[in-house]
This record gives structure tokens, C-alpha cells and sequence, in this order.
């Protein structure tokens, strides 16, 4: 997976906010024409939080079916592990590769919980599960390498973006051990985490801007300064300022990106919400840069 971008699908709605199978299969075979690394149903970007069982199980179904064993799909889960493991069955059925778990819901946890959180899960699935730690889950060294002897947990992404802990996480780890850059516009970032032996990252940009988002990975992998420099300073900059401006613009501009682009993804469901006209024009005129810079169309 550290060959390529890892793409996070989004799920396709309809406007009455149902789900929309055929606008989430052309969505995927979009995004798997633009050869992802492996790629990611289901999870953050996908609103896995809003999704119920038998939606999450046609979105997982419909990304190995298109996939078709070309990349690897991993599928997200998450809340408590009696939840996750629901999910993680579902996945199972379904023919996902491996699962993304997601941080719990809402409490704060000591890490014999976050742990224990995981060995419960891994004990009721044969899938590899990769551990996410952001907002309220963040591993010490000394539960990473608790987890990695589990079987099944193969690796850890990570959205704190401190890097020295992160470091500390890398050497802990036994070899082998995957490590994954799951920041938030993870472009902005990756340089600094490749430093610390993570050059695998997860790219929101890819959901509506594959060209953009394989211009900079090439770029990176070819050490062209040059390039990633400009694309950080016109492009992912700007976009990460837009993104801030209002809570869930995360989600929600990408998806506003990829219907700006003609792709039938629908809404968001609440508690997000759709860009305001302003910042739709403000995205529609940074997108249109950023196509021009890599040489594409709007």
C-alpha cells in the first residue's frame, strides 16, 4: 500500500439523503481507475458513522466487487468493539481485505482499555485489523507493542501528527509493523512523516481530485521539491484554510469537490452539512487551479 495514494471513498446519497448504490459504484470505479494503493470504504470520509448495517454491507460489497482483487479494501469499523465486531463480521461477508478500526465513541480511555479494546475485536474476526489513533485514542509505546503481538493487528495510522511520538512508536514496534499517515490532508504533512519512516499516507484529495492528488505522490516519491512545494503553496494550503473555516469541512467540501467534478455523491448526511454557496465558489475556483497546475480540467 505505500506504492500508491490510499483512497477513502465517499458514499454516494441520494438528495433525500438514502443511499445511492449505482452513484457509489461509479464513484469507486472512478476512484480505482486512478490506481489508489488500496483503498478505504466506509471510513471517515466514506460518513461511516451514519451508515446502518445493510448500507455499510453494500458499500463494502460494492468496493470488492469493483476492485476485484487488484488493490487491497479495507473497510472501516468502529464504536465499542461489541459494535466493531458487528461490523467487522459484516466486512468478513462481504470480502474486505482488512479493517481500519476507527477511535471509539466518546469517552476517554487508559491504555489497558484502548488495548483491550482491540484484543476483543481481533478475537472475533480473521480479518488484519489496522488501529487508528486520533482525538481521544493515542497509543504509548508500550501498548503498541502490546498490540502488534496481537496476530491480526497489522499496523497503526495515526492523526495526531506529533511526530515524536510517533518516532517512539516506530521503534517500538516490531519490523514489519505497517504505519500509516492518516492526518487530516495528509499531503501537508507527508514530507515530515516520511522522515520518521512513514511514507504511506491516506489522501481525501483523491475523492475528487485524483489528478492532483497522483501529481503529488509521484512528485514525492521523485523528490521533486519543486513541484510538491508549488502544489502545497497554491493548492493543499489554501484548501486546508477553506477546510477549517467550518467543523465537518472535512468531509463535506471533498464531497462538494467531487460533485463540482460531475460525480453523483449526493450530500452529506447530518449532523454535516453542505458548503455554503460562498465557499462552493471558493472551492470550485481553488480546484480549478489546483487541475491547472497538474495540467487537468475542471
Amino acid at each position: 500500500m505505500a506504492h500508491g495514494v490510499l483512497s477513502f471513498p465517499l458514499t454516494a446519497f441520494h438528495d433525500d439523503g438514502s443511499l445511492d448504490p449505482d452513484g457509489f459504484r461509479a464513484h469507486v470505479a472512478a476512484r480505482l481507475a486512478a490506481a489508489p494503493g488500496g483503498v478505504f470504504p466506509a471510513c471517515g470520509t466514506g460518513e461511516f458513522f451514519s451508515l446502518d448495517e445493510d448500507e455499510y454491507r453494500q458499500v463494502v460489497a460494492i468496493t470488492v466487487e469493483e476492485a476485484a482483487g487488484r488493490v487491497p479494501v479495507v473497510a472501516g469499523t468502529g464504536y465499542g468493539w461489541a459494535q466493531a465486531a458487528r461490523f467487522a463480521r459484516i466486512a468478513e461477508e462481504a470480502g474486505a481485505d482488512a479493517l481500519l478500526v476507527l477511535p471509539h465513541y466518546l469517552v476517554a480511555a487508559p491504555q489497558d482499555g484502548l488495548a483491550a479494546q482491540l484484543e476483543h475485536l481481533a478475537a472475533r474476526t480473521r480479518l488484519p485489523l489496522v488501529a487508528y489513533q486520533r482525538g481521544q485514542v493515542a497509543y504509548t509505546a508500550a501498548t503498541v507493542r502490546r498490540i502488534a503481538r496481537v496476530p491480526n493487528v497489522i499496523g497503526l495510522k495515526d492523526g495526531h501528527s506529533d511526530l515524536d511520538r510517533l518516532q517512539r512508536l516506530t521503534l517500538a514496534a516490531p519490523e514489519g509493523f505497517l504505519f500509516f499517515n492518516g492526518a487530516a490532508t495528509a499531503e501537508i504533512q507527508a514530507r515530515a512523516y516520511a522522515t520518521v519512516g512513514v511514507p504511506a499516507y491516506s489522501s481525501a484529495v483523491h475523492a475528487f481530485a485524483p489528478e492532483i492528488a497522483g501529481a503529488f505522490f509521484r512528485a514525492l516519491r521523485a523528490g521533486d521539491h519543486d513541484t510538491t512545494g508549488k502544489l502545497l503553496r497554491d493548492f493543499y494550503v489554501p484548501l486546508v484554510e477553506l477546510r477549517d473555516r467550518v467543523p465537518g469541512y472535512a468531509v463535506s467540501l471533498v464531497k462538494a469537490g467531487a460533485r463540482l467534478r460531475g460525480e453523483r455523491v449526493g450530500p452529506v448526511r447530518a449532523p454535516l452539512t453542505d458548503p455554503s454557496p460562498a465557499d462552493l465558489a471558493e472551492l470550485k475556483a481553488l480546484l480549478t487551479t489546483g487541475l491547472d497546475l497538474v495540467g487537468a480540467l475542471l
